[in-house]
């Protein structure tokens, strides 16, 4: 399970809930996706005692399920969100350093043609005021591109009308393993996290001031109660449904905004290069190649279905086909050739009379009068930003109430969990060193080379579980795959097939071939390590197996 500090793994999660009923917390944090993990941190590391529930599987939410960017959001500067680019813009580095492992820079190229969003001056200008509030650095400033040199670059790029390109940085991440890395290094500084636990309701004083929350493990329907001085409220879509819990929700409101993203093959869609596009109704979205395959995305509409399990629909597949086709017409993609997809929903704070796309990603923080601070809005970006806002406002009332102060914020130099290389700098020499050491594991070259780069500093104990595996002679899997699945189990809190596959190795969307091959046999050993009923195990087996249809076939095709 998440790794306890003191290296302590055995604990389990009734144990783990039978102990956070015995503490009084600082802070109590409701919702496990990246912002309460971010939060999570900060406040550790700040001195604070903090317990955090999720509901569902960490990062299940919005979390695991969005462009997979720590973007600047060059769009925003069309409509003069300034503050949000250059925030958020400044926090892509910081993102990077503190975790290469999860978030590495991807060159993005730009094309302008005849009559699209942006032009040749647009672009320089915007790019240019771009890498300026973003404080980009000199090898990663933006440069202009000739039509002939952006053909160079990705020469599946529509030619009609091309006028040129700009060429700038943007970075690549893996959005739920960011989340579970900064969900870890909290653990490690002392922070108790668990997963599948619901907060049912608030808990307050005589005073009306919430004092905590009785809390239900979904796996066993058990309750609990937890204290704190605090509670945050960072439940991402389901912020709204948390509030309507306390007796003083105020009028601010969500909106809620889905995006699907499709994934091909690169022998389908051999894109070699990150691109950002018009579509032909005139919104932007992105070709990113990952893996030997290429997504696409996102779509921005608004939504009101269930939250819990946002799915592609046929509607929204043939948008991002047509617009695949409109600037990529080499290809010819046909519905057919989609190897897996994710839907996932935005939490943005409601302003009336806007699209989907003109809504503001800016976060946005308030207290009620029972003393529970929520945050709602933002981006995956700047979680580490809006963590810190959360945790000043927290600190500040903690320490006005107790006479008792704490550190400033600790984590814009801080590596996350598996990130502590000393620097980005070293990090491609590390992976190249462990994925030759990994051999004498029981693993191949390859192998290592993939565990190092996914987990970082922490593959040591991948590469422990391969040689236990490969000890053991056994052959239902492999050694990597071992690894992988008891890793999962003892330092990350996989509690479901589905969270093995789809939030801790991203198999569903960027390897279904591989989950398909491997679900069988990782569902009989979690089986066997777990010691599910015949009924635990076949709805495993059925959620499993819904997540693998919904990813190729849209739901109202089914």
């Amino acid at each position: 399970m998440i790794q306890l500090k003191n290296n302590f793994t055995g604990i389990n999660r009734t144990e783990l809930l039978e102990q956070m009923t015995k503490n009084k917390y600082d802070l109590l944090i409701i919702g496990g996706g990246i912002t309460g993990a971010g939060i999570a941190l900060d406040a550790v590391t700040r001195g604070m005692k903090v317990a955090l529930v999720e509901m569902q599987d960490f990062a299940a939410g919005t979390s695991s399920r969005s462009t997979k960017l720590v973007h600047g959001g060059l769009r925003y500067l069309k409509q003069f969100e300034i503050n949000v680019v250059k925030e958020v813009g400044r926090e892509r580095a910081i993102v990077y350093e503190n975790g290469p492992h999860v978030t590495t820079p991807e060159w993005m190229l730009l094309p302008f043609h005849q009559g699209g969003t942006f032009g040749a001056f647009t672009t320089s200008i915007g790019l240019k005021v771009y890498d300026f509030l973003a404080q980009v650095k000199k090898s990663e400033r933006r440069t202009m591109l000739s039509a002939e040199e952006t053909l160079n670059k990705e020469p599946l790029i529509k030619k009609e009308g091309l006028k040129g390109g700009g060429y700038y940085v943007e970075y690549r991440t893996d959005d739920a393993r960011l989340t579970i890395e900064v969900m870890k290094a909290a653990v490690a500084h002392g922070a108790h996290v668990v997963n599948y636990t619901k907060s049912e309701n608030f808990i307050y004083n005589n005073d009306r001031k919430i004092i905590g929350a009785n809390v239900r493990d979904v796996q066993t329907d058990k309750t609990y109660e937890i204290f704190a001085e605090k509670v945050v409220n960072a439940a991402g879509p389901w912020v709204d449904q948390v509030r309507g819990k306390d007796y003083s929700k105020n009028n601010k409101q969500l909106r809620l905004t889905k995006g699907i993203h499709l994934v091909f093959d690169q022998s389908v869609f051999p894109l070699r290069q990150a691109v950002y596009f018009d579509t032909p109704d005139g919104r932007m979205i992105f070709a990113i190649p990952r893996d030997g395959k290429t997504y696409v995305g996102t779509t921005d509409t608004f939504f009101d279905k269930d939250i819990t399990h946002p799915k592609m629909l046929s509607s929204d597949r043939d948008y991002v086909i047509k617009a695949i086709n409109y600037m990529f017409p080499k290809v010819k993609i046909a519905q057919e050739d989609v190897e897996s997809s994710w839907a996932g929903v935005r939490p943005l704070i409601y302003e009336q009379g806007k699209d989907p796309s003109e809504i503001s990603r800016k976060d946005e923080i308030w207290e009620s009068d029972s003393g529970l601070i929520t945050i709602a809005g933002g981006k995956l970006t700047g979680y580490r930003k809006m963590a810190e806002n959360v945790v000043n406002l927290v600190s500040k009332e903690l320490s006005s109430a107790h006479q008792k102060n704490y550190k400033s914020c600790q984590t814009i130099h801080l590596p996350i969990s598996g990130g502590d290389f000393g620097g980005s700098e070293k990090y491609q020499l590390f992976v190249d060193h462990k994925s030759k050491e990994a051999v004498s594991y029981g693993l191949k070259e390859d192998e290592g080379r993939i565990l190092a780069s996914k987990y970082g500093t922490n593959v040591d104990y991948l590469f422990q579980y391969a040689k236990k595996y490969k000890e053991l002679e056994q052959k239902d899997l492999t050694p990597f795959v071992y690894a992988l699945l008891m890793y999962g189990i003892e330092h990350e809190m996989v509690v479901k097939p589905v969270d093995f596959f789809i939030r801790r190795t991203g198999s569903v969307f960027f390897n279904i071939g591989w989950a398909k091959q491997w679900k069988d046999p990782v569902i009989d050993r979690m089986e066997a390590i777990f010691n599910w009923t015949p009924d635990q195990t076949a709805e495993y087996k059925a959620d499993l197996e819904k997540e693998l249809r919904d990813a190729v076939i849209p739901v109202d095709q089914q």
